[in-house]
């Protein structure tokens, strides 16, 4: 019986590049390049921007961003924090979210089921399988998903006949 999973991932190592170079660029850019400006890895999912003022912090997360994107990493996975001041420099904590939390897991097996398809749509753990006996119902489930507006980038894995 054919079927495919659904799931939230962000791949880790582009992750990585992707600050590297943001780091690179701040050094190499002449309006940041005498700041104290720069974004660090705290843990798998959780990143420190550090400025000099608000502004600069803007200025980078606007780097960041570009770089996430040329890297292929969704920036609807990235949720900003509020700009926090301590000092002389400012902090912001940026998220990056992985993996369907059970509002979104439910509300897109409602939204499969609404369809009318003969799939059948369970979730395991942080991500959801999709089965069918139709290959084309497989693939009207994933461009219903695609076009439905969730609030998080979805990748669609393990697709077999």
């Amino acid at each position: 019986m054919p079927s495919f999973d659904v799931v939230s991932e962000v791949d880790h190592h582009e992750l990585t590049n992707a600050i590297d170079q943001t780091n690179r660029e701040i050094s190499q850019r002449y309006d940041l390049k005498t700041t104290s400006a720069q974004v660090e890895k705290q843990d798998d999912n959780t990143l420190k921007l550090t400025a000099d003022s608000e502004f600069h912090a803007g200025q980078v997360m606007d780097i960041l961003l570009q770089k996430l994107a040329k890297r292929g990493i969704d920036i609807g996975c990235v949720e900003a924090g509020e700009v926090t001041p301590s000092g002389k420099i400012v902090h912001q904590i940026i998220t990056i979210r992985e993996g369907l939390d059970q509002p979104t897991a439910k509300k897109m097996i409602k939204l499969i089921k609404d369809s009318k398809l003969k799939v059948q749509a369970q979730l395991q753990g942080e991500k959801i399988r999709v089965q069918g006996k139709k290959r084309d119902d497989l693939q009207s489930v994933i461009a219903l998903l695609k076009g439905a507006e969730l609030g998080l980038p979805l990748q669609f894995q393990n697709f077999r006949d």
